[in-house]
C-alpha cells in the first residue's frame, strides 16, 4: 500500500501527535474509524511494570452514527477468552472467526450469545508491542456487513508505524516517572528549579518554581519565558546570567524582591543531556521553608537510628531549631527527662552535640519522608 498525501495527513500526523495526548492516540482511532468505516473501536495499553490494581489505558471511540451506542466492554469481551486473545501474534490482523473457539462448543455458543448482545457482528483485532515494555491491542467492530480488503489493508500499513510509535511512548513513560521522582524530592524540600540561557530567558523550570513565580512570553519569535519582576531585580537577572554564562563568575544569589523575602541562586548549568538539546547557560535554584510531616519524619528517625518514638520524637523537635527543654516541653517531658533522652539520642546517632544531631536529621532521609 502506497503512503498517499492523504494517508500521511489522517494516520501518520495523528499518530506522531498523538503520542503526547492523555490517553494516548484518541484522533489516530477516530481517523482510523472514519477510514475502516468502523462503527466503534477501542486502543488498550498496558505496561509491563504496571501494578496489578492498575488500570490499562483504553481509548473508546465510535463514529457518528453510533454516538449513542455504548462504549465496548473492554473487560466483558476479555472474560470472552476469544482464541487466541492471550497468544496474539504482533502486527498480524484477525478476523472475528479467528478469535472465536471453535473446539468447545458450549463456550463458542456462549461467546456468540454475548458478542450479539454487544452488537459485535464483524471484528478486526490487531495487537502490537514495544519490547516487553508495553502490549496495545486495538478492536475494530462493524453490526452489518464485513471489513473491506482495504479497510484491513490500512490496519495492517499502520500497525508497523503504531509499534514504533508505542516504543517511543513507552520510552517516552519511563523519561515522565524520572522527572516525576525527581520533582518530587526537590519540591519536599521547597526547591524549585529553572533552566535560563545566557540572555535570562527561561527554557524550563519546574512544578514549584511555576507554582512561586509568575513569567509572561517571551517577546519575539524565540520560544521561551521572562520572569516578571521588578526592572531593577530583571535586569539584575539577565546581567548575572551573561556574566555566569561567560565564566567570569560562578554563581550569584540573587534577590527576586524589595525585601529579599525569596532569593535565587544562579550557577553555571552543568545538565548532562543528550543531543539534539538546547543547553542551558545558567539554573536557577528557589528554595521556600517547608519542613516535612511531622509523623512521618520521626517513624524515619526512629527506623534509621534504632531509637524509640519518644527519641525521636524529641530529636525531630529539636531540629525544628528548639532547645532541649523546650523539645521536651512540647511533647509534655519533664526537663530530666528530656536531657536522659537526649543522652540516649547522641549515643544512638553518633551525634556529638546538638548541632551535629540538627545536622544528622537534615541531612539525611527524614526531610524526604
Amino acid at each position: 500500500m502506497s503512503i498517499s498525501v492523504t494517508y500521511q495527513r489522517e494516520l501518520a500526523l495523528p499518530l506522531i501527535e498523538g503520542i503526547h495526548e492523555s490517553p494516548p492516540w484518541g484522533g489516530l482511532m477516530r481517523e482510523l474509524v472514519a477510514r475502516t468505516y468502523a462503527r466503534r473501536a477501542y486502543l488498550v495499553i498496558n505496561l509491563a511494570n504496571a501494578g496489578a490494581d492498575q488500570e490499562p489505558s483504553i481509548v473508546q471511540v465510535a463514529a457518528p452514527r453510533a454516538a449513542a451506542d455504548p462504549p465496548l466492554e473492554y473487560w466483558r469481551i476479555v472474560a470472552l477468552q476469544l482464541n487466541p486473545q492471550g497468544e496474539m501474534r504482533p502486527l498480524r490482523i484477525y478476523s472475528l472467526d479467528e478469535m472465536l473457539d471453535y473446539g468447545r462448543p458450549e463456550r463458542l455458543a456462549s461467546q456468540r450469545l454475548a458478542l450479539q448482545d454487544m452488537g459485535i457482528h464483524y471484528a478486526r483485532f490487531l495487537r502490537v508491542v514495544a519490547g516487553g515494555a508495553a502490549d496495545a491491542r486495538m478492536l475494530l467492530v462493524r453490526e452489518r456487513e464485513e471489513f473491506s480488503a482495504a479497510a484491513v489493508a490500512t490496519l495492517s500499513a499502520i500497525a508497523p508505524h503504531l509499534t514504533a510509535a508505542l516504543k517511543t511512548l513507552a520510552a517516552l513513560i519511563e523519561q515522565r516517572l524520572q522527572v516525576a521522582l525527581a520533582q518530587s524530592a526537590l519540591q519536599r524540600l521547597g526547591i524549585g528549579q529553572m533552566a535560563f540561557d545566557a540572555t535570562g530567558r527561561v527554557m524550563a523550570a519546574d512544578a514549584h518554581a511555576n507554582a512561586l513565580m509568575a513569567f509572561a512570553p517571551e517577546p519575539g519569535p524565540v520560544a521561551g519565558r521572562r520572569l516578571q519582576l521588578m526592572p531593577a531585580i530583571s535586569q539584575a537577572l539577565e546581567n548575572a546570567c551573561a556574566e555566569i554564562a561567560s565564566g567570569r563568575v560562578a554563581s550569584v544569589p540573587l534577590p527576586l524582591d524589595t525585601h529579599g523575602g525569596l532569593w535565587l541562586l544562579l550557577r553555571k548549568a552543568d545538565l548532562l543531556l543528550d543531543q539534539p538539546c538546547a543547553l542551558p547557560a545558567v539554573v536557577g535554584v528557589l528554595r521556600t521553608y517547608k519542613r516535612e510531616d511531622a509523623a512521618k519524619a520521626r517513624h524515619a528517625i526512629a527506623m534509621i537510628y534504632n531509637l524509640s518514638m519518644n527519641e525521636a520524637s524529641l530529636a525531630h523537635q529539636i531540629s525544628l531549631g528548639k532547645t532541649i527543654v523546650d523539645a521536651g516541653r512540647n511533647l509534655s517531658l519533664t526537663p530530666e527527662t528530656s536531657r536522659s533522652y537526649s543522652k540516649r539520642i547522641y549515643a544512638k546517632t553518633g551525634a556529638s552535640s546538638q548541632a551535629d544531631l540538627v545536622r544528622l536529621i537534615l541531612t539525611g532521609l527524614a526531610p524526604l519522608s
